[in-house]
Order: structure tokens, then C-alpha cells, then sequence
């Protein structure tokens, strides 16, 4: 058994094997999981919270380091959640993102982490949540969460992240059609990587058409900007820095920050409660109670939605 305050505490004063020990816990679903939440808490809340999303191929490994030096200039503290593929062996992450920001790797001011999707869809790993939390109370003053790359599935980061940068790429074919399908209804800042390459400037007038077909926006309201970059030479990539400030203060400014953190810690308990009814529903296969309820549905004495409810009832009061 890990001793959690004392991790707590030396990830406070930044030392990054406490808090590769801590996401471990968390990755684990460790039983002192609980344990090391409780202690989190009170130091949570102050990290800005980034996600990049968009298709293979696009540069988000290479737009995230460009964005770590670019806050890394800034004196910020910057933590990395790189979501990777599953490795169809061993379950972990391929660590790919990992070895492409291997330029951060000796920095004490940088954090980085790769974590396996481990099946869960959406672009995210299923314990991102509480990984981003762990790297909030360990000092991070900006949270970069790199999605794995799914393709037009991937829109669960907007629920996790306080900003979502979605980036596109020109020559890529399926960009803006990957927006179609939802993309174009997450993103608060937009970029087009890759910029130096022909058709740039087409990609760039198309996303601005389509933005525009969106739903109608007010005087007041924020409306993405689109930045054209070069993330590896690092060009553009301080209009992005300044975008995701601009887009910052407009939330502060209009409650809109709060309002989505209120929602991203709704969602957190109810999938948390969720998975632990789940898990107590696993438990009753072979249960006298789940054999009598079916007995009662093949009998036509009970429909299936009133015998899940008299469960559901049962599981709660805990009978």
C-alpha cells in the first residue's frame, strides 16, 4: 500500500515520480483510488485545462510540444496527458506522443504522461479525468490533453477540457468532413497545421464557411478563431497561445468557465455512479433476485422496463 499523503505531498513540491505513482493509482482503479481523490480535492481547480483533438495525421503531437515550449517561455508549469493506442499485447500505451516530445523529457517545469485508451472510445482514456486532477493539485498551471486520433468519434474532450483546440490539416481529405460529423460543434479555437503546404489557405476558407453555417451567435458571444501554423517550425503557434488566452478571459468574463467546470464534475459523479451500479448489477448473475424478476418478464407478470426498475430500487436501498 502506497502511502497517499506523503505522495500528495511530494507531488506538491514537484517530484515527478510521486505523481507517475499517483496516475498510476489512478490508471489502476487502485483500491486506495478513493483515498488519493479525497486528498486531491482541496488543492484541485486552478489548472487551465486544453484539449487537442482532430484526425490522424494532423500534427497534434507536434502542436502540443510547440505549445509546452511556447508556456514553458512563459515561466508556466505545464503537465502533458498524451491518450495513445492500446497495445493489443499488454493493454498500456504505445507511447508514441511520448517519444515525439521527448525534447521536454529533462525539464522539471514539463510533465508528461501518455495513458491507453484501454478500449474506451471518444478519443480519451477512461480515468483522463481524474489523471488531470492529479496533475492540477501537483502544480501544473496548464493541462495539455492530447486526444488518441479517431477520427470523427473523437468529440468526448470537450466535456473534459476548459478549451478545445481542434486542428485540421490541408491535403488530408477527410478534414472538413470530419467536422461535419461533429467537430465543428466542439471547437472553441481552430487550426490549420501544416499551413506551408498547398491548399492551406482553401482548408482555412472552407472551415470559416462552414463556422459561419453554424448556429447563429450573438453580439457577445464567442466566435473560434481560425490560425493558420507550422507547428514544427513552431510558427503560428503563439497566435494559438494567444487565441486560447482571448478565449479564457471571455469564459471568466461571461461565467462560462465555471458553468463548464460545474458540468465537467456533473458528469464525472454520474459516471463514477454509474459504473458502481453497473459493477453491482454484475455482481447479482446467478442472484435468486435477477432469476426471479426474469421468471416474472417470461411469465408476462412483469414488462422488462418495471422488473429493471424493482432492481434498480432493490440495489439502492441496498437489499
Amino acid at each position: 500500500m502506497q502511502d497517499v499523503s506523503s505522495l500528495v505531498a511530494q507531488a506538491r513540491e514537484g517530484r515527478p515520480r510521486a505523481v507517475a505513482r499517483l496516475i498510476s493509482l489512478v490508471e489502476g482503479a487502485s483500491p486506495q483510488l478513493r483515498e488519493v481523490m479525497a486528498a486531491l480535492a482541496p488543492l484541485t481547480g486552478n489548472a487551465y485545462v486544453v484539449g487537442l483533438t482532430g484526425s490522424p495525421g494532423v500534427g497534434k503531437s507536434t502542436s502540443t510540444s510547440a505549445l509546452v515550449t511556447a508556456y514553458r517561455k512563459q515561466g508556466r508549469r505545464v503537465g502533458v496527458l498524451a491518450v495513445d493506442p492500446s497495445s493489443p499485447f499488454s493493454g498500456g500505451a504505445l507511447l508514441g506522443d511520448r517519444v515525439r516530445m521527448s525534447e521536454h523529457a529533462s525539464d522539471p517545469g514539463v510533465y508528461i504522461r501518455s495513458m491507453a485508451t484501454r478500449g474506451h472510445l471518444g478519443g480519451l482514456a477512461w480515468s483522463a479525468p481524474q489523471a488531470i486532477r492529479v496533475l492540477d493539485a501537483a502544480g501544473c498551471e496548464v493541462i495539455l490533453v492530447e486526444t488518441v486520433g479517431v477520427g470523427q468519434s473523437e468529440v468526448e474532450i470537450a466535456s473534459q477540457a476548459d478549451t478545445s483546440v481542434v486542428l485540421l490539416a490541408p491535403g488530408m481529405g477527410d478534414g472538413i468532413q470530419a467536422a461535419k460529423a461533429g467537430i465543428l460543434e466542439i471547437g472553441d479555437v481552430y487550426v490549420v497545421n501544416k499551413a506551408d503546404r498547398d491548399g492551406a489557405d482553401a482548408t482555412a476558407r472552407e472551415l470559416n464557411h462552414m463556422l459561419g453555417l453554424g448556429e447563429a451567435r450573438g453580439p457577445g458571444d464567442w466566435r473560434p478563431p481560425i490560425v493558420k501554423t507550422v507547428a514544427a517550425r513552431g510558427e503560428g503557434i503563439d497566435e494559438v497561445v494567444e487565441a486560447l488566452e482571448k478565449h479564457r478571459a471571455w469564459m471568466e468574463e461571461h461565467g462560462v468557465l465555471a458553468e463548464r467546470r460545474r458540468a465537467r464534475a456533473a458528469r464525472e459523479v454520474e459516471t463514477i455512479a454509474v459504473t458502481a451500479l453497473r459493477e453491482r448489477i454484475g455482481d447479482l448473475h446467478g442472484d435468486r433476485r435477477l432469476s426471479t424478476l426474469a421468471e416474472k418478464i417470461v411469465a408476462g407478470e412483469l414488462d422488462p422496463y418495471r422488473a429493471a426498475d424493482e432492481l434498480v430500487t432493490g440495489l439502492t436501498r441496498g437489499q
